[in-house]
């Protein structure tokens, strides 16, 4: 499966676009649409580099959902590329979230392991809030 438009537009808002190295909110080196590999403080990009960066993180965030095998819809696909963009495929990996994916528990359960991760450098974030609560009800989707 492949992320969807929709998503890949989710993206690009929740991330916003900066062109200049900026550190996000846990103090992380990060460019264009959320990108951090690599990344020194200074660097600059255009647009045009902003989104292949985009394109080729999002395309490795979605092999690694696909080798996963739990996103049965177009939905659980964006809601765990979303995520592992994000937090990273390492954490999704070990977390309790994606257990309880496998495990097949309840909505209310899976929402929950969602909304646990709203946290950066220790301090409990509202944008990372909005995100979750999308990722959630997006999982829940088609």
């Amino acid at each position: 499966m492949r992320a969807s438009k929709e998503l890949i537009e989710k993206l690009k808002e929740m991330e916003g676009l900066r062109l200049v190295a900026y550190r996000d909110a846990a103090g992380v080196p990060t460019i264009g649409y959320g990108h951090t590999k690599g990344v020194k403080m200074g660097d600059r990009i255009s647009k045009g580099w902003a989104e292949e960066l985009l394109r080729l993180d999002i395309q490795q965030a979605e092999e690694a959902v696909n080798e996963l095998g739990v996103a049965r819809t177009q939905g659980q696909m964006d809601a765990l590329v979303s995520f592992a963009f994000n937090m990273g495929i390492g954490r999704l990996q070990r977390s309790t979230l994606l257990r309880r994916i496998r495990d097949g528990d309840s909505q209310e359960a899976i929402v929950r392991e969602f909304m646990r991760w709203t946290f950066a450098d220790g301090k409990r974030l509202e944008g990372l809030e909005k995100r979750r609560a999308w990722e959630a009800g997006r999982f829940f989707e088609n």
